[in-house]
């Protein structure tokens, strides 16, 4: 089974009620928890999604996420190392004419590297890079 990736905002939809992609997020995720495909984020990625829940005010709640995609067996996170942040940093130097995030650009060159169509995703600037996403 094809990997796909898994970005902040999806995260964030399937744990926010009030997120915009909050209900599509939760039947998408309802669709495929039975078997979902394995699952690769970034040390990035989780950042952004602790962060962002703790700057909210949920600190339990960026808590609980962390630990279950630390502990998960579904969800590889793989970590931000020197070759992948320089390779990020060129293709966000490169893209001067995108508004990508320094976020975006390091999970775009780990989905190019690791073959990873598809990203489960509401961030429009996945297709502009060449990617699918769902739902």
């Amino acid at each position: 089974m094809n990997s796909a990736f898994l970005d902040t905002g999806y995260l964030l939809a399937l744990e926010l009620a009030n997120d915009q992609h909050h209900a599509a997020a939760v039947a998408h995720w309802e669709g495929i928890k039975a078997a979902p495909p394995p699952l690769v984020t970034t040390s990035f990625v989780f950042a952004e999604m602790v962060t962002f829940l703790n700057s909210r005010g949920f600190h339990a709640r960026a808590v609980q996420v962390g630990t279950w995609l630390i502990d998960s067996a579904l969800v590889e996170i793989v970590h931000v190392d020197e070759p992948l942040f320089q390779d990020a940093w060129a293709y966000f130097r490169e893209h001067q004419d995108k508004r990508y995030s320094l976020a975006d650009c390091v999970s775009f060159v780990l989905m190019e590297r690791r073959q990873i169509a598809t990203a489960l995703a509401f961030d429009h600037h996945f297709p502009q890079a060449g990617f699918a996403i769902q739902p």
